[in-house]
C-alpha cells in the first residue's frame, strides 16, 4: 500500500470512531441503559401505571427488565418471563432503579412477560409467537 491509501484509511477509521462517538452521546439514557442488560432489539414495551417492561429478543433468547416510573427509592419490583413449556423464571425484592434482567430460551415458542412495582402490575399474555 503506498501511503495515500494509508492515509485514507486512517481517515476513514477516524470518522467512524467519531460518528460512533456522537451517536452514542445522542442516545437517549435509559435506552443505553437497557442495552446494557439486555442483547437484542427491543420487540415490546409493556406499560403499566406505576412502571414498564421492556422486552428484547436475540437469536432465540428473550430478555425482559422492569422499570419503575420514580427511580431512586426501594421499592418492590419483579419481572418474569416463561418460554411455553417452560417454568416461568423471576427476578423479584426490592430495588432502586429496575428488576431483571430475566433472560430465557424461548426459540420459536411464545412467551409470556409480566412485571410489576409496587401493587400494580402488567401481563403481556403470549406474544412473540
Amino acid at each position: 500500500m503506498d501511503s495515500g491509501a494509508i492515509r485514507r484509511w486512517v481517515a476513514l477509521g477516524t470518522t467512524v470512531l467519531i460518528a460512533s462517538g456522537l451517536f452514542a452521546l445522542a442516545a437517549p439514557g435509559t435506552a443505553q441503559a437497557a442495552s446494557d442488560f439486555c442483547a437484542g432489539r427491543r420487540v415490546k414495551t409493556l406499560s403499566f401505571s406505576a412502571g414498564a417492561v421492556s422486552v428484547y429478543r436475540n437469536d432465540g433468547y428473550v430478555c425482559a427488565i422492569t422499570y419503575p416510573n420514580n427511580p431512586g427509592p426501594r421499592q418492590s419490583m419483579s419481572v418474569t418471563v416463561q418460554a411455553r413449556g417452560s417454568r416461568p423464571v423471576t427476578d423479584q425484592g426490592r430495588f432502586s432503579w429496575h428488576a431483571g434482567p430475566v433472560t430465557v430460551h424461548a426459540g420459536h415458542r411464545c412467551v409470556r412477560v409480566s412485571g410489576s412495582v409496587g401493587n400494580k402490575s402488567v401481563n403481556s399474555g403470549w406474544i412473540l409467537c
